[in-house]
């Protein structure tokens, strides 16, 4: 089923109907290979349909966070970025807090630390929205007053 079949019996789930500044947003979602603002996609949106609003971008976004269909990253910079995720297997983002750089990882890389949250603090981990701040390879290198002595690394 794809992710417009998705979203269209969703609404229809949730008694909303499919308008089409809905459509061009989830359409557009579908054009970045990348997270995108909310900027970045009221703009491709706007382009195409002149008679959207940025409001209807935001609510139609939370709306498809909420059907599970788009993941919301926190960029570090108090920007929220938004990536559809029908189609990808779930992962994490691993975001730089110098370059800004985020890189997609696969969650079952980290299956036994969400394994062992769960046993710990008895606390279900949200796998769809897990974001992670830090220092990518390049930037330590450059900046290595950058780096947050802090963190845990390579299971230190």
């Amino acid at each position: 089923m794809t992710c417009e079949q998705l979203f269209l019996n969703e609404l229809r789930q949730r008694g909303y109907r499919l308008t089409s500044q809905r459509e061009a947003v989830l359409l557009t979602l579908h054009e970045f290979d990348f997270p995108a603002s909310v900027d970045e996609i009221f703009n491709r949106v706007a382009q195409k349909n002149g008679d959207v609003e940025l409001t209807t971008v935001y609510r139609t976004l939370d709306l498809l966070n909420s059907m599970g269909l788009v993941t919301i990253i926190d960029s570090g910079d108090k920007q929220r970025l938004y990536e559809l995720v029908v189609s990808d297997s779930p992962h994490l983002h691993l975001v730089c807090r110098v370059c800004g750089r985020i890189t997609g990882v696969a969650l079952d890389q980290f299956q036994p630390l969400v394994d062992q949250i769960k046993q710990l603090a008895h606390f279900s981990v949200d796998l769809g929205s897990i974001t992670v701040q830090g220092t990518c390879v390049d930037c330590s290198q450059s900046y290595p007053h950058e780096h947050n002595h802090s963190t845990i690394e390579d299971g230190a």
